[in-house]
């Protein structure tokens, strides 16, 4: 987890440097198209089941439009933002979980965690304030993708026990590519924006493009194997290193620190999603007793 905490805000740090050069839908195409060669030999060679029928394959579906909406929202945002204030509005994802397992799937969250979301949603306004005033309605974008990976995510648990991993993440990106360059093609006839031009890259950025998406899958497949290996209450407390590390990247390659509000909002934030990790931990770790199941005492909680 602590892998793909360092290669997540690079591969960040890599598409925003790419997206000065090339196409937003292009970059996307090109990310999905990699994940789907380094992938799919890979399964095959591990004998991973890729074949997806009926409830499986139609959420499938699902789950790689929400995954395009993901990561072109944070393509675009990285354009106008600096690497850790974009990576840090994006980490409201958890409270939108929280709140989501709440009003629609009947989840017992107390009064702790429900207050925990409104401190983690104070800490993003802080940081989304000054990059608003600097870029506008840009500085929304983080939000658009902690709003698709939140549905990626239950999406992903909703089929994580009929399919395997790196063979979903394999049709992945095949079935994102089968997608993309068919809208590509007609919206690049039918306008004139930039975001859908087509542009061949030079030697330097091609090399660069391919390590790019080599690091984008590899961060999923560390994250996938760590998950093999700890439970998720364990692993999500160190995810929060994305944001510092993200900091460091951003100060180092682009000469990027987030402003004094910027930064207590990342803190806020921080705290507030440890905090509701902590909660959570805690209420499983409980023992079941009649004392604990008791509706009054759950809300209290």
């Amino acid at each position: 987890m602590v892998l793909f905490c360092i290669l997540a805000p690079l591969g960040d740090a890599m598409a925003k440097i790419l997206g000065g050069a090339v196409p937003l839908l292009q970059l996307v195409v090109i990310r999905f198209a990699i994940q789907a060669l380094v992938l799919i030999p890979l399964a095959y060679a591990t004998g991973r089941p890729m074949a997806m029928s009926g409830r499986v394959l139609w959420f499938a579906w699902l789950r790689v439009v929400l995954h395009i909406i993901g990561l072109a929202s944070m393509f675009s945002a990285l354009q106008y933002l600096p690497l850790a204030d974009a990576i840090a509005i994006a980490f409201v994802m958890p409270f939108l979980l929280l709140l989501a397992g709440y009003f629609w799937m009947n989840e017992q969250v107390g009064a702790h965690r429900l207050w925990a979301c409104v401190v983690g949603f104070i800490g993003v306004t802080l940081v989304i304030q000054p990059s608003f005033q600097q870029v506008g309605y840009a500085a929304l974008l983080p939000l658009i993708v902690a709003v698709a990976f939140s549905g990626f995510i239950l999406t992903t648990r909703h089929i994580a026990r009929d399919t395997d991993p790196i063979g979903l993440q394999a049709v992945n990106g095949v079935m994102a590519f089968a997608l993309l360059v068919p809208l590509w093609g007609i919206a690049n006839t039918l306008t004139d924006l930039p975001v859908f031009d087509v542009v061949w890259p030079d030697a330097l950025q091609w090399s660069e493009i391919a390590i790019w998406g080599i690091i984008g899958t590899s961060a999923h497949l560390v994250m996938t194997w760590s998950l093999r290996y700890a439970p998720s209450a364990t692993l999500a407390p160190i995810q929060y290193l994305e944001i510092p590390i993200a900091t460091v990247f951003g100060w180092l390659i682009f000469g990027d620190l987030p402003n004094g509000l910027a930064a207590i909002g990342i803190a806020i934030t921080i705290a507030a999603g440890l905090y509701i990790i902590h909660r959570e931990h805690s209420m499983a770790s409980q023992p079941q007793s009649p004392a604990n199941t008791d509706p009054t005492v759950s809300a209290a909680e």
